[in-house]
């Protein structure tokens, strides 16, 4: 077994939708009330939620968006590409532990920005861990993956440049 088998067995870690692994670690047992929250929220929710979150050297977190920020946190191994529209451009920032590279240790990605995430490097058998905290926290509900035709009409014309982070 390499390393990122084990750390999937050891922490349970599942196949996510958006790809990757991940395992839910933290639901505040208190929520918000939905009359407290905005009305893209339909429902109550946690206060708070947190995830693990791995990418292997295969995977791609596919462009998709979630209703609440949601901040990453490096954990261990190779250093994971986010990339995130801010309005027609496509930015990036490097999530790792290399500070003297400019990588950061945690990004925040705010309310329904859409965003995707890969590894750096892809040498085989690499891998990213990280955690994911949501506020309000995360329901599958405010959980959107972007189909692909919507984004050939976009301006940054991201479905023709940055087609692999699409599920399709």
């Amino acid at each position: 077994m390499n390393e990122s088998e084990i750390i999937i067995e050891k922490l349970g870690l599942l196949p996510h939708p958006e790809g990757g692994y991940f395992k839910e670690v933290y639901r505040s047992a208190e929520e918000v009330a939905q009359s407290a929250l905005p009305n893209r929220y339909k429902g109550s929710r946690s206060f708070a939620t947190s995830i693990y979150f791995m990418l292997g050297a295969n995977d791609i977190s596919h462009l998709h968006k979630v209703k609440s920020d949601e901040t990453w946190h490096f954990y261990k191994g190779q250093a994971i590409n986010l990339m995130y529209l801010d309005g027609e451009s496509l930015k990036s920032v490097i999530i790792g532990n290399d500070l003297n590279a400019g990588q950061t240790l945690q990004f925040t990605v705010k309310a329904n920005t859409w965003f995707a995430a890969e590894l750096v490097n892809k040498e085989e058998g690499s891998y990213g861990l990280v955690g994911c905290s949501v506020y309000p926290g995360f329901d599958f509900a405010d959980f959107v993956l972007a189909k692909i035709q919507d984004f050939f009409t976009h301006e940054s014309d991201i479905a023709r440049t940055h087609r692999h982070l699409f599920i399709g």
